[in-house]
């Protein structure tokens, strides 16, 4: 193909499923019959009476709506937000499953609580994944529908390592799963945001460190080691990290929409056509690559297309069941996401860049930090104010762009709930009664940020202090670990839990996340987690990011969790592992911890070490700039709150 805009005539106008085979050629992007309804948001009886109404059509008797989008996707746009759409729960992650006369969603512990404030019971069963007892998807489908029930799903939001399990497990049982013509959400939702497709983003060398011609050379190189002609990426962040473009398709999230297929000879990008002005294609030119664009809903034509020549294709194991079921079996090679892989190790640029934007964002913090302490005592600093003047902070700082996600701000009893949004509905005063949770972050042009601090402007209670106290002790331990190279995020974990554990106390979520350079706030490898596969935790190397976050939750009374962003750095040790070398953790984010919530007489004088000269470099650089920012208060209060503390 030349480097010239190609379009396929009527590729999206049509979608064709064979139901029980997944095989899918085309697909709208929106939904072409909402000119048939109106407008009127419909009650959650509607909703559900509507689409068993369409389940009966095509035969049914279960639907299965995940939380992601067609990337599979954390944090999706409004046009995909059908899982919140039918269940009215906001939690970024779970799967519901809805027939003929029951509603089901399933989630993990940190939402647990989330859900039970915000599904309907009496429409919705919570199911809380992970406790004893609580029966999987598959298990449930198999004890309550009859043998010969098909279950029925969109191929686009169902993965096909997932499709193949799920779908494995079910037929065992006497069941099928299908995918169906139509989301059956989309027919249903007469109000649907359409889909965004704004300009796109160039993202300068100086802040990439890397041209998009070198990556997609380095991506050619891995085609021939594994005997393939082409690789289908599907992750919007991997699109946007090869290309060097970003977009705003997402909130907090500079991703756009589209898939990419590469070849020895040719980059086609699928996306909107009206994206790719005289900027981008003179950004391409700059960038040293050569692209064909098509249209965003060709994707599963062009993958056609690029079969029939014979060659074998790399697909993730995150590509949805639709993009899978283009490609002949023989023809597969599927493996977890090589642009992952690449993606997650940054180069020399950008971990300068991490490190730098971590700096402002962490003055940003104590700025905030400081204002909040000064004013909590007017009565009127809540929650959602309370983030919003952090925001106020943060776009303050050079290169800020947006947020990186919806501020975590939580005070007392909202805390416990893992992934809090505060809403006008559930917005609290913050006082000096209880701790106030803040997990944050930003996107700048040169990194993304994310923080946890959990503070108490009162008197905290000995059990506050306990807790703090622990989670602090993991925080450390796991910040200070040396550890030879590719190690498994699984031992790290343990790490951070272990001073939880010798008291019988635990934490429902990991331990740590990758994060990406001006892209998602979570993105994986690495894993700090306990309960990942190995496919799935490729282990530790230098310039990899990943957050440390041990936490503790007290369900109805408060939350406790630390964040720093970390980088993986060379460790100065007397021995390197018999020649393998030796690995540490250099935390990049820089902001003070709670003295007043730490349990001196629980501290090793190692630990209270740790703290000190913690303490004594967030003093230095962040002081800096608030000096620099004009901000004598915030500098002086920084100081008291990074004083040296002493075991008596």
């Amino acid at each position: 193909m030349k480097n010239a805009k190609k379009y396929i005539i009527g590729a999206s106008a049509l979608l064709i499923i064979l139901v029980g085979c997944g095989v899918a050629v085309g697909r709208a992007l929106n939904n072409d019959d909402e000119s048939m309804y109106d407008d009127t948001p419909k009650s959650m009886e509607e909703i559900l009476t509507e689409i068993r109404s369409h389940m009966q059509t095509y035969n049914v008797a279960g639907y299965i709506i995940p939380s992601v989008d067609a990337h599979n996707s954390e944090y999706i746009s409004l046009h995909d937000q059908r899982f919140h759409y039918v269940t009215n729960f906001t939690g970024s992650a779970g799967t519901a499953i809805i027939t003929l006369d029951k509603a089901l969603l399933w989630t993990d512990a940190r939402y647990h609580l989330q859900a039970e404030n915000q599904l309907d019971p009496a429409y919705w069963t919570l199911m809380k994944e992970g406790l004893y007892g609580v029966l999987t998807r598959d298990q449930w489908l198999l004890a309550n529908l009859p043998s010969g029930a098909q279950i029925g799903t969109d191929p686009f939001l169902i993965t096909s390592s997932e499709f193949e399990r799920m779908g494995a497990a079910l037929l065992a049982g006497g069941q099928r799963l299908v995918t169906l013509e139509r989301n059956l959400v989309d027919i249903v939702w007469n109000n649907q945001p359409t889909q965004t497709n704004e300009d796109l983003i160039r993202l300068d060398i100086k802040f990439s460190g890397k041209r998009a011609s070198v990556k997609i050379t380095e991506l050619r190189k891995l085609l021939n080691t594994n005997s393939a002609a082409a690789i289908v990426v599907n992750g919007l962040d991997e699109v946007a990290w090869l290309l060097n473009l970003r977009g705003t398709d997402i909130l907090y999230t500079p991703v756009f929409f589209a898939y990419l297929i590469v070849t020895q000879s040719e980059i086609v990008l699928f996306t909107n056509q009206d994206r790719i002005n005289e900027t981008i294609q003179e950004h391409f030119q700059e960038e040293g690559i050569s692209v064909t664009v098509r249209d965003y809903d060709a994707i599963l034509s062009g993958i056609q297309t690029q079969a029939a020549d014979g060659g074998k294709l790399i697909i993730a194991t995150s590509c949805s069941q639709a993009i899978l079921s283009q490609i002949p079996a023989d023809q597969r090679i599927q493996v977890y996401s090589l642009v992952a892989k690449m993606k997650a190790v940054k180069n020399d640029v950008e971990a300068v860049g991490m490190r730098e934007a971590h700096l402002r964002d962490g003055t940003a913090v104590v700025r905030y930090l400081h204002w909040l302490e000064e004013n909590v005592d007017s009565g009127n600093i809540t929650e959602l104010s309370g983030a919003a003047k952090l925001r106020e902070f943060r776009s303050m700082q050079e290169h800020f762009v947006d947020l990186s996600f919806t501020s975590i701000s939580s005070f007392g009893s909202n805390g416990a709930i893992v992934h809090y949004t505060p809403t006008e509905e559930t917005d609290k005063l913050i006082t000096r009664d209880s701790i106030y949770l803040i997990d944050s972050g930003g996107q700048y042009y040169d990194g993304t940020t994310d923080i946890t601090r959990s503070v108490h402007m009162g008197e905290p209670t000995a059990f506050q202090k306990e807790a703090y106290t622990r989670v602090l002790q993991g925080f450390l331990s796991l910040g200070s670990a040396v550890f030879p190279p590719l190690t498994s995020g699984a031992f790290l974990d343990a790490m951070a839990r272990r001073p939880l554990w010798d008291a019988g106390l635990d934490y429902s979520h990991g331990t740590g996340h990758g994060i990406g350079s001006f892209l998602g706030v979570h993105e994986y490898p690495p894993y700090l987690v306990y309960t990942t596969s190995a496919a799935d935790n490729q282990g530790l190397q230098v310039n990899m990011f990943v957050s440390n976050e041990p936490g503790y939750y007290e369900a109805n009374d408060f939350g406790i969790r630390l964040e720093d962003i970390v980088q993986v750095v060379k460790a100065n040790v007397s021995h390197d592992f018999a020649g393998r070398g030796a690995l540490t953790l250099y935390s990049v984010t820089v902001a003070p911890l709670a003295t007043n919530l730490m349990d001196l007489s629980l501290m090793s004088d190692h630990e209270v070490e740790l703290v000190n000269s913690y303490h004594e470099r967030v003093m230095k650089e962040v002081g800096s700039l608030l000096l620099e920012q004009n901000a004598s208060d915030a500098y002086v209060w920084l100081g008291i709150k990074t004083q040296r503390i002493v075991k008596s």
